[in-house]
């Protein structure tokens, strides 16, 4: 028998529009860990373009730079990202787990006992 769950999804929002969630979360996070733009991309199997709009449509509503570049040369360039922008991550992370926390109680209070397909 199939099994009732709760899923949700948490994103943060500028003026309406959407900022930060799970997939710019992953990118940056690909970034922080390769160290570079392009590697992040290869890491996340997605074009360097596409990568390079979500960044720039972040960078446009932040109200802090996101990351610190420097441009190849000799020992090539690299990417990291800024103190601000590692405790937006930091924060959003939890605030992404309370949510579903919150959204896994309220589903098993609502729902458990009364079905025996519901996942708890």
């Amino acid at each position: 028998m199939s099994q009732l769950r709760i899923r949700s999804k948490v994103w943060l929002e500028v003026d309406g529009q959407p900022f930060l969630g799970d997939g710019r979360y992953r990118l940056l996070s690909a970034i922080q860990r390769n160290g570079s733009i392009n590697a992040a991309a290869r890491d996340l199997g997605m074009s360097y373009r596409k990568v390079w709009a979500q960044l720039q449509a972040m960078e446009e509503t932040t109200p802090f730079p996101l990351m610190e570049r420097r441009t190849g040369g000799k020992d090539g360039g690299a990417t990291h990202l800024t103190a601000e922008t590692l405790t937006l991550m930091k924060r959003f992370g939890e605030v992404r787990t309370r949510v579903n926390a919150a959204a896994d109680h309220c589903f098993h209070e609502c729902f458990a006992g009364d079905h025996d397909d519901v996942a708890t």
